[in-house]
């Protein structure tokens, strides 16, 4: 075989170029939506939940509550007021409508899933009235797998989440339970704020939220000082589980009773944790402590880092529809075509490159 002796001519690179955009083109075109993982019960996951978006939303005009729909752009009733008497702390506008997506219920069941969450399980969740629909979203997708979720919220709540004192946190809980979304009820709540007893609410801001745990029938965590807050949640979980305990602890928002402190916010990042680092916290939370027992931990601060994870919208406007994202469905290539091209691709190459078709052309010619 008689190879080129010389450089390769600028319009064959430029034919391999060509060549090479086309397979690849063909390849992309070839992608097909392949299903994932526990499809099935992110579906019924995501749809419950967008079940409860509703039901939360016709209840609140009900209530004769209008939706502000420059505010809540999707009215879907579950963005709040700015500032209100029952408002604890600051809240980011634009994490609260990115968090309303009900395909996140989908992304808590892979995580559920993968913690070996099933039938019996129990899962104690602390959580705030900042992000009501993760609130949501996790007690359905706890439910879905057959988990009991156990339940204590602060009801106090940040900018835009369910800040209204007529609509708090445990006023949605009880909706979802008459609609028939979730089974579950609250077993405990406390006031909130930054030593979870109220501080940082008005008087009339602190009243309103004990009225709001009264109304809904929920007992009343009241302790002088965030450490004790802390103690009393221990012993209402530990009650609760007896020996069986817990299979897994979720915290959802911001709450110091829950995490400890800000700063312990900070130091866990978002996600799973099978064993939590041995690190210096400033205070140990109910995060802290149940990681200490052994319970593993799913930290859920805001919906961000699992919009990204997982693949889906990070446009807030318009609502998703339920069953799009990375979590359903994923691109796959088809490999043995991708896998023919290459071959192809690889052989044109060494063909145009190194063999001196020339020489083989003409030599035809003068035989």
């Amino acid at each position: 075989m008689k190879y080129r002796p010389g450089r390769v001519h600028v319009m064959s690179l430029v034919g391999l170029a060509v060549l090479g955009l086309i397979l690849m083109g063909i390849a992309e075109r070839s992608k097909t939506p392949v299903m994932q993982r526990y499809f099935t019960d992110k579906m019924e996951a995501a749809t419950r939940t967008r079940l409860g978006m509703e039901a939360i939303r016709d209840a609140r005009l009900e209530f004769g509550l209008p939706v502000d729909i420059v505010n809540d752009p999707n009215e879907t009733g579950l963005i709040g007021e700015k500032v209100s008497p029952v408002t604890t702390s600051r809240g980011s506008h634009e994490q609260k409508l990115r968090a309303l997506d009900p395909n996140l219920a989908g992304v808590f069941v892979d995580i559920l899933r993968r913690a070996g969450v099933g039938d019996g399980d129990r899962v104690a969740i602390g959580c705030t009235g900042a992000f009501p629909i993760l609130n949501a979203a996790m007690i359905i997708s706890v439910e879905s797998l057959g988990g009991v979720p156990v339940t204590i919220p602060s009801v106090g709540s940040s900018m835009w989440g369910a800040n209204h004192p007529d609509l708090t946190w445990l006023d949605m809980e009880s909706i979802l339970i008459e609609a028939g979304v979730i089974s579950h009820r609250s077993v405990a709540a406390s006031l909130g704020g930054s030593n979870d007893n109220g501080r940082g609410l008005p008087p009339d801001g602190r009243q309103l939220v004990r009225a709001a745990i009264e109304r809904n029938g929920v007992a009343f965590i009241d302790e002088p000082t965030l450490d004790e807050s802390i103690d009393r949640r221990m012993e209402i979980y530990a009650d609760v589980a007896g020996e069986d305990g817990y299979d897994l602890y979720v915290n959802i928002g911001g709450g110091l009773a829950s995490i400890g402190s800000t700063q312990t916010g900070r130091l866990v990042n978002p996600g799973l944790w099978r064993n939590l680092p041995t690190k210096n916290f400033p205070r140990r939370g109910t995060l802290v402590r149940m990681a200490e027992m052994g319970v593993p931990i799913l930290h859920v601060p805001t919906a961000d880092d699992f919009i990204e994870r997982y693949g889906l919208s990070s446009e807030p406007v318009p609502l998703p529809e339920v069953g799009t994202g990375g979590v359903f469905y994923q691109d796959r290539y088809n490999v043995p075509l991708a896998g023919i091209f290459a071959l192809l691709y690889a052989f044109v190459i060494f063909v145009v490159i190194r063999i001196d078709i020339k020489h083989y052309i003409f030599r035809k010619a003068r035989s």
